[in-house]
């Protein structure tokens, strides 16, 4: 039986196997599927990035103890003193799905053929076309203002082969959702949209080796890897863009709230506040994104991971802003009814998260229906033989083997 135990990194030992971080793990050089403690040095690179670890004990050939860490209690802050000299408003729906997702799609495409297209550029040498980028993002914002749902599904609808862009694209949109949740205006929604595209730019100019590798990295390699972030805010100023938040947002999205991140170790806040964003939207996409080293993990647990790292890793307001913005099963997400039957959601009710629509895709048997369905979850809350109707879990991307990317709507 798995044995999982949280301890101080100072009190690692030899042969203990680390399972989990007090931190996202793409934001150390360790691999991902967890490692054992083999020697003083492997002590020291963990205590220099992580103030406490889950230790597996039916890995580990040693006994650690237990030490909880509690993370210091503080007044909670309203939108408004997050967002001072703001005028923040609600958002409504305006459109439904079924009218809002062909404007999204075409929207999404759009954005995505601009991205690769910009990036290319880059890549040869050449500038970020500001105009190029500020222009594809307006039919992407003006959706989301509408009915985030059919972007958010187009966001879950990821290929592996494409991550860069799709991560650009996927945390510009993630960037939007949260702006609207909270009701900042469309030009805050502009610069989170465009700092979430170009927020990881600088990766263009770092050994696509390190990006990919599923080693541990050495110290000098993740100094490399963390030099995306100067190289960004480089590329950003020649190509003339001088907007400040999305500077900031390019420049400090490794920074962490306990002051762990990188580059300037800069924590609460005095981390700048679509900085911010920028970390938990850039986190979120990752781990639910197939990568080269990590499969995705289903956007509820994403979802738990963020509710774990709050106050640690992110602002705790802002987490639970997203959490509201993106909800537990965000349009795109597999999931199981209590019927047996696997559906994914279409749509959310902003009101009633837990009871979303859904399109019934496999019968309880796992089978493919032969007639796809859309069940609203909110209306029709049982069975034909009047069982509760309900989502029992989220499932991993392709669970089954559904391929996601051929769903036709």
């Amino acid at each position: 039986m798995l044995e999982v135990i949280q301890i101080n990194s100072s009190e690692l030992q030899l042969g203990m196997y680390v399972s989990g971080l007090d931190r996202p793990w793409l934001e150390v050089p360790f691999p991902m599927q967890g490692f054992r403690i083999d020697s003083a040095e492997d002590i020291a690179r963990v205590q220099k990035y992580c103030q406490y670890v889950f230790v597996d004990s039916t890995k580990s050939m040693v006994e650690g103890g237990k030490i909880k860490r509690k993370s210091p209690s503080r007044p909670r802050k309203t939108r408004q003193q997050i967002f001072p000299g703001h005028k923040l408003k609600t958002y409504a729906d305006s459109a439904s799905w079924s009218e809002e997702f062909p404007r999204a799609k075409a929207a999404v495409e759009s954005l995505l053929g601009t991205v690769d297209s910009i990036f290319v550029q880059v890549s040869q040498g050449g500038a970020v076309d500001v105009v190029k980028v500020k222009q594809a993002v307006d039919p992407m914002i003006e959706s989301i203002s509408r009915n985030p749902d059919a972007c958010i599904w187009l966001a879950r609808m990821k290929q592996q082969d494409t991550y860069t862009y799709q991560h650009s694209v996927g945390a510009s949109i993630w960037a939007v959702a949260l702006g609207r949740q909270i009701g900042l205006p469309k030009s805050d929604l502009r610069s989170l949209a465009i700092g979430g595209l170009l927020f990881d730019i600088g990766k263009l100019r770092v050994n696509p080796e390190l990006l990919q590798a599923t080693r541990s990295l050495s110290d000098e390699e993740f100094a490399e890897l963390r030099s995306h972030v100067g190289f960004g805010v480089e590329m950003i100023r020649n190509s003339g863009l001088m907007n400040k938040d999305v500077l900031d947002m390019v420049a400090h999205h490794h920074e962490r709230h306990d002051g762990s991140g990188y580059p300037n170790g800069l924590s609460g806040d005095r981390i700048p506040v679509y900085a911010r964003i920028a970390a938990i939207v850039d986190c979120y996409d990752a781990i639910t994104s197939h990568r080269s080293y990590a499969r995705a993990i289903p956007p509820s647990a994403a979802i738990k991971k963020l509710y774990e790292w709050r106050d640690v890793d992110f602002q705790a307001e802002l987490v639970e802003e997203f959490i509201q913005a993106v909800g537990i099963y965000p349009a795109g997400t597999l999931v199981e009814l209590s019927s047996g039957e696997v559906a994914v959601v279409v749509a959310e009710y902003r009101t009633r998260r837990l009871r979303p629509k859904v399109m019934v895709l496999l019968d309880a048997n796992k089978l493919p229906v032969t007639e796809v369905k859309i069940v609203d979850l909110l209306n029709q809350q049982s069975t034909a033989d009047g069982k509760a109707l309900e989502i029992t879990s989220s499932l991993e991307p392709e669970a089954y083997g559904i391929d996601m990317t051929a769903i036709k709507l």
